[in-house]
This record gives structure tokens, C-alpha cells and sequence, in this order.
């Protein structure tokens, strides 16, 4: 159901990192929008927070020029009734100075939902925390959202949610995975369990194989002192990929409420077969990519040297094949790829049927290819489904594969919202089914760890592959010693 602002109380978001790369990308866009819509009822504030020493006037200014920077064509009045809601607070939590100063704009709203946002690197979510929990800032209706990665480890993960743990209750605490609030995501939801064609299809019997891959043409674009602490495994892999895998694998849910879906989810994770030293050897690629060419055509560095250092073990590629060990799912693996630099970005997952068991007609009519059901999630968000078809015209039986393709932008002819809008109203009115739960992270750590483990063992540099590729020749490797391919649109009939 669509927001509407009679559902949403006034409440003060107070966004930590105000000044930040994702605070000008992205959350004040998907608020203005929110504004835009009238979803932000009357008397609620923005409190943006930050060390930067400015005065309410002065971060609007900032606010107003990044807005026009990353909006098209905004409203100029909507923009300024925007702007008059935020108000800024300096505080330096790296030297604990300003917090009484967020306790001064916050009192006497106690009542009101209260909902922190920590836009900030993950060494300063527990310090932050902490330090709300000791100024008396954290009330009942409050939450805190965090953004991955939740820790670099099983280990740190586990410290840091009990940090957090320390200072706000689980069901205060938002853990966001912003591809879960993507449309497609959510139609994935409404395809499977809102439709009698595919459910008694989406299992091992009919399905042979799932793809979910994530691919970027960008580089590490100025966030190389973070990423080389992470790598793809980390930064992709542990929090969106098996998030989608998820989705795509989970039984259907009592209902739509945040723990049952959660509580389907987390058997999905338990589920994964664990891969041992042999298998992450012959189950995983990690890659790096090498000095190439863009999407556009123009020459790139290599991640060394976008990095500015001789020698680097961390991975900007991971393909691996995972397997569910229950019964819906036995004997069908999951192909997941993603890294940076290659040859296009997409976000999808492919769900690969079967072959039909019997052909009754001719050779001559053709070759009978499988159906696919393609979801996009970016670009273009949209669901196609492979289907074979009779070619129009007299004569003998021809057959063809054409897609049956629906694209939501032409479908609805409406603005498709950014996951951040979905998600920061889901954050105000305590709507957790897109968040996720302390055991589902600490869980999927459980799977990443061995295998981090056994790269962090192997002196071997990751492989290296062309900017502008499909990574390494290993990953093509990977799904064609099983008979099988990427998926690849351009290479698809239609």
C-alpha cells in the first residue's frame, strides 16, 4: 500500500553525516521526494549533523545547491519548504564535542518518533551509539539505522551488533540493504507469491539453475582507502548478492510481516552448504581488474593505480556457485557474479527452467531453447519471461524464442521512486521486513568467513581481467564446466 501522510506522525530524523557522500546522493534527494509527494507531514524536522561548523542558513545553501546538482528540474517552492524543515548541528564524534548541542535541538520532542540515521563510516557506529545512549538521547519511539558493512568479519559483526545492542533494543535497530528496497526486489515478492503460474514451478524439479549477478562499469571512484579494506566479497557479496538469493530462495512466508519473512530468509542462509579449502578453490573466483577501457570507450586505470599502491590481495570481482542443501532446492545451483569495471552495469537475476522432457516436433522446426524469466533490477527495472512461439507465416512448423517483456517505466508511466524513499518511510513508521535482522547478518558472515579465510592463506594474487571485460576467464569457467553460460541480453533471440 502507498504511503499516505494521514499514517506518518511528525518525527525528527537526525542524519549523522550530513555533509557526506550519501547524505547529497542520495538521502536528500529520496526526502525532497518525499516532500515532493506530500509524505512529510507538517512539523516534522532534518537534522543534519556533521563536524563542519555551519549555521542552519549555511547547510541549506549547501543542501540547496546539491539538490539542484542531483535533482531534475526540482520545484522551487516544494525545495524551499524542504529546506525550512532541516537545521543543522555540529558535532565532532571523533573528539566527543557538540553533543549537547543535538541535546538542545532535541529536547522537548521526546514524544515525537525519533529516528537516527548513520550515514557515517562503520568505525564510528558504536562510538555513536555510545555516545547517544550516555546523553539520555535515546528514547521508547526511537530507531537507529546503520548502513553496511555490518563488520569485516563474523566476529567484528557479533561486537558491533552488541555494541549497538548495548543502547538500543533489536526492534530499533535498522539495518539497511539499500537493493531491498529496489522495485523489482519487491515485485520479485509479488511474482512469486501474488501469482498461482510460478510458485509450483520455483523449485529444483522445474528450475535448473538461478543467476544473480551485479556488475558496475565504475571503478572505486575515490572510495579506495575504504574499498581495499573490503573487496567485493565484503562490500557486495555478504549483504546485497545473498540478500537477493534470499529472496529468489525462501519459502513463502506466513505473511508479510517483518519476522515472518525475516524468519524465511534466515533458514535460506542456514542453508547454504558451507564450502570447505577444496571447494572455495573450485567454487569462487576473486578477480582485480587491470588498466582498460570504459563502457564509453575511453581509456582506465588499473585498480593499483586508481588505488595508488604497488600491490594489492583485495578483489574487485567474485563469482561463485553456491548450493541450498533443503528440499526445495537440491542439485540446483546459484551463480552469482559482481565486480567493478565490466563490461556493463546490471543488476538481475535469471531464473533458468529446465529443458521440456520431450519435443513432439520436427528438426526442422528448430531448436528448442529453455525458458528463462529474466528480473532486472537496474538498469531499466522490469521482468521478461523467454518463451518459444510459433513464427508467423505459412509452411512448415518454425519455431522461435521471443521474449515477453514489461517494463515498469512504460508500463506505469509513473516516476519509479529510489529505494532510499521506500526505505526511509519503511525507517519512520517501524516497518521492518526490508531490514535486516541481527542473526540473518551473523548468519551470512558464517558462509563469507571460510572463504576470506582461505583467500587471506593463498599467496596468489587475485586473477586479473581488462577493464571493460567480464572479468576473469576463470568465471566463464566456472559456469561452463557445469554446461552452462551467462546470461548475456545481447546474445538472446528476440
Amino acid at each position: 500500500m502507498p504511503d499516505k501522510l494521514e499514517d506518518i506522525a511528525p518525527f525528527d530524523l537526525v542524519v549523522f553525516g550530513g555533509t557526506g557522500d550519501l547524505a547529497h546522493r542520495k538521502l536528500l534527494p529520496a526526502l525532497y521526494h518525499r516532500e515532493q509527494d506530500n509524505l512529510i507531514p507538517e512539523g516534522a524536522r532534518i537534522i543534519a549533523v556533521s563536524r563542519r561548523p555551519f549555521s542552519d542558513e549555511q547547510y541549506r545553501d549547501w543542501a540547496r545547491e546539491n539538490l539542484k546538482e542531483h535533482l531534475s528540474e526540482p520545484c522551487d517552492h516544494i525545495l524551499e519548504r524542504f529546506l525550512n524543515r532541516i537545521c543543522y548541528v555540529s558535532v565532532n564524534v571523533r573528539e566527543n564535542l557538540g553533543w549537547q548541542d543535538l541535546s538542545a535541538k532535541l529536547a522537548g520532542f521526546e514524544n515525537r518518533t525519533r529516528a537516527f540515521y548513520l550515514s557515517v563510516s562503520p568505525d564510528f557506529f558504536g562510538p555513536i551509539c555510545a555516545a547517544l545512549g550516555e546523553h539520555n538521547l535515546v528514547t521508547e519511539n526511537c530507531r537507529v539505522t546503520i548502513e553496511k558493512p555490518i563488520g569485516k568479519s563474523g566476529t567484528t559483526a557479533r561486537l558491533l551488533n552488541e555494541t549497538i545492542g548495548a543502547v538500543f533494543k533489536e526492534d530499533q535497530i535498522f539495518r539497511i540493504d539499500h537493493y531491498l528496497g529496489k522495485e523489482t526486489v519487491q515485485n520479485l515478492m509479488a511474482l512469486r507469491f501474488a501469482n498461482v503460474l510460478f510458485e509450483p514451478l520455483w523449485n529444483a524439479a522445474h528450475i535448473d539453475h538461478i543467476q544473480i549477478s551485479v556488475a558496475e562499469t565504475l571503478g572505486v571512484e575515490g572510495r579506495g582507502g575504504y574499498y581495499d579494506t573490503a573487496g567485493a566479497m565484503r562490500d557486495m557479496v555478504q549483504n546485497h548478492l545473498l540478500q537477493l538469493l534470499c529472496l529468489v530462495a525462501m519459502e513463502p512466508p506466513e505473511s508479510m510481516a517483518a519476522d515472518s519473512v525475516r524468519d524465511e530468509k534466515l533458514k535460506v542462509l542456514k542453508a547454504l552448504k558451507p564450502l570447505d579449502p577444496a571447494s572455495v578453490e573450485t567454487n569462487t573466483v576473486r578477480g582485480q581488474y587491470r588498466s582498460g577501457a570504459s563502457s564509453e570507450g575511453g581509456a582506465v586505470k588499473s585498480y593499483l593505480d586508481d588505488l595508488g599502491a604497488k600491490s594489492s590481495q583485495t578483489e574487485t570481482f567474485v563469482a561463485a556457485k553456491l548450493e541450498i542443501a533443503n528440499w526445495r532446492w537440491a542439485g540446483v545451483p546459484f551463480y552469482m557474479r559482481t565486480g567493478k569495471r565490466l563490461a556493463k552495469r546490471v543488476s538481475e537475476i535469471v531464473i533458468q527452467f529446465r529443458q521440456l522432457p520431450h519435443s513432439i516436433f520436427p528438426a526442422t522446426a528448430g531448436q528448442l531453447a529453455s525458458n528463462k524469466l529474466v528480473i532486472r533490477l537496474q538498469p531499466d527495472e522490469g521482468v521478461k519471461m523467454q518463451v518459444m512461439i510459433k513464427a508467423p507465416g505459412p509452411g512448415n512448423m518454425r519455431l522461435k524464442e521471443v521474449p515477453l517483456d514489461m517494463s515498469f517505466a512504460e508500463a506505469f508511466q509513473v516516476r519509479n521512486p529510489d529505494a532510499y524513499e521506500r526505505l526511509l518511510g519503511d525507517i519512520i513508521r517501524g516497518n521492518q521486513t526490508l531490514f535486516m535482522r541481527r542473526d540473518e547478518v551473523e548468519a551470512a558472515w558464517n558462509w563469507v568467513d571460510p572463504i576470506l579465510e582461505q583467500w587471506a592463506s593463498d599467496p596468489r594474487p587475485p586473477r586479473g581481467y581488462t577493464a571493460g571485460t567480464w572479468g576473469p576467464s576463470s568465471s566463464i569457467a566456472l559456469i561452463e564446466r557445469d554446461g552452462r553460460t551467462w546470461h548475456d541480453d545481447e546474445n538472446e533471440c528476440c
